[in-house]
């Protein structure tokens, strides 16, 4: 009877790991896929900076698989970006609303990120106005420029 009851629970339990191998949860099915698309003219971002100073303003533009454009550091940016793309998560996602964020001031940059990623349409605004929007930014350094705080 033991032996009967084994098999049976590692024949349900194989089952059950096969239908969820072939149909991931609709949970991590937007909006990212879990691996970026490989070679393919999907991957094409336009940076632009403004008021970083340095010299780090200007437009960028990023192609990735494989690298190139006229941004600074492509295979650094495509990299981070590859790191950052996942089932369920956007790595362009703004702060979330009611986020609870430090007061304090990262200075006037700005960036607008905008393009296609990993088949996605991609509008997305940065800046240092508090604790959460400087933590954005340099989550996405080297896509952004790295600034001091």
């Amino acid at each position: 009877m033991f032996r009967r009851l084994t098999l049976t629970a590692a024949a349900s339990a194989t089952a059950s790991l096969a239908v969820l191998a072939a149909t991931p949860p609709a949970a991590y099915a937007e909006p990212f896929p879990l691996v970026p698309p490989p070679a393919s003219d999907s991957d094409r971002l336009t940076v632009t900076v403004s008021d970083a100073g340095d010299g780090l303003d200007g437009t960028y533009e990023l192609e990735c698989h494989p690298e190139g454009g006229s941004h600074p550091d492509a295979e650094g940016a495509c990299e981070r970006l590859d790191r950052r793309t996942g089932w369920g998560e956007d790595p362009f996602a703004p702060v979330e609303p009611g986020e609870m964020c430090t007061m304090q001031y990262g200075g006037p940059a700005t960036a607008h990120v905008t393009g296609t990623w990993a088949g996605r349409p991609v509008h997305a605004t940065y800046g240092r106005g508090d604790g959460c929007e400087i933590a954005r930014w340099n989550a996405m350094v080297p896509l952004l420029p790295k600034l001091g705080s």
